[in-house]
């Protein structure tokens, strides 16, 4: 039965079947164009969530493994799949001290990825979760597991945590510009997908990272059903801190306020499925002279594509009489 739900933040109406999360432990999965602010937001959520006395877990499924950077102060931890093939070359098991960091309650890591043109990113990430179930992935007794995952790749891998339901909820970063909320619309689709398949993964909702007013997320959001959990706006305190690996979601701080309303709404959202917008529906999204709605293709032809006037070529085909 469809029952109407509220945006944590907004309180606004989305009419949606909720799945309430069974488990004790939410585990969840963010994912967003790559360069979007998931790292930033992750890092600032996670570390506020820790202050506000929730345990936490952060993993970084993103090849670039710099999902705790920020956290670390800049610091690379070591990844799960290259400490992994460092300990099989020497005959030694992984243990949780060799890839699981911690910070002021926070508890990171990073799967890791392999090197360019080495391999399958996908994989690497499947590979790594793999390593997790045996070092008791099951058995860890966290309130958050946050997994961050790059959004622009669509391989099985990225799409682990929904496709086998790893998660309960699925959060996307996006901003006012057409590609990150291209983005955000290819997960949806992809969280609908599964649930037509009798998956239970629902999206909890949209972070609008850089928010400069004009828009356009929030648009998204309301078209794909699904609401806004928080707006960060595009500031210069928030970009120079960043820049410099520094948490601006410290209790106390200016923004603590806003990664309090995060972080309460990341708890209390409940996952619902989304309805995924068409190319021209994200399109409609914008104003025509920005994304070029408007623009009627125009078909090729042959003359344009050899530089000069197009000839019928005589066939060598042999045909015979039938008599």
């Amino acid at each position: 039965m469809n029952t109407t739900v509220k945006s944590p933040v907004s309180g606004s109406a989305v009419d949606q079947e909720p799945i309430p999360a069974t488990k004790a432990t939410q585990i969840i999965a963010i994912y967003g164009k790559g360069g979007i602010g998931k790292s930033f937001t992750l890092a600032n959520l996670s570390y506020n969530m820790a202050q506000r006395g929730k345990k936490v877990l952060l993993i970084g499924c993103d090849p670039k493994s710099d999902t705790t950077s920020l956290l670390f102060g800049g610091r690379a931890c070591p990844t799960i799949i290259e400490t992994s093939a460092k300990k099989k070359l020497a005959g030694e098991d992984v243990k949780i001290g060799d890839v699981c960091f911690k910070r002021d309650g926070v508890f990171a890591m990073e799967l890791g990825g392999p090197e360019v043109g080495r391999g399958c990113g996908g994989r690497g990430i499947i590979h790594g979760f793999e390593l997790l179930e045996k070092l008791g992935f099951h058995d860890w007794g966290f309130d958050y597991v946050l997994l961050d995952f790059l959004g622009d790749v669509v391989c099985g891998g990225f799409g682990l945590p929904i496709a086998r339901d790893m998660c309960q909820k699925v959060i996307v970063v996006g901003s006012n510009d057409l590609q990150s909320l291209y983005v955000a619309n290819n997960v949806c689709s992809a969280v609908d997908y599964f649930r037509k398949l009798g998956g239970n993964v629902g999206v909890a909702g949209l972070v609008v990272n850089k928010d400069d007013g004009t828009g356009e997320a929030a648009a998204f959001a309301a078209a794909a059903g699904i609401p806004i959990l928080a707006s960060i706006p595009a500031d210069e305190d928030i970009r120079r801190k960043s820049a410099n690996y520094q948490i601006v979601g410290r209790p106390g701080d200016r923004w603590a306020p806003l990664f309090e309303q995060l972080a309460a709404a990341v708890g209390e959202a409940p996952p619902v499925r989304p309805t995924p917008l068409s190319q021209d529906g994200l399109l409609a999204l914008f104003k025509a002279s920005e994304v070029g709605r408007d623009y009627v293709l125009q078909p090729a032809t042959e003359e344009d594509m050899c530089g000069s006037a197009s000839f019928a070529k005589p066939s060598l085909e042999i045909v015979y009489e039938t008599v």
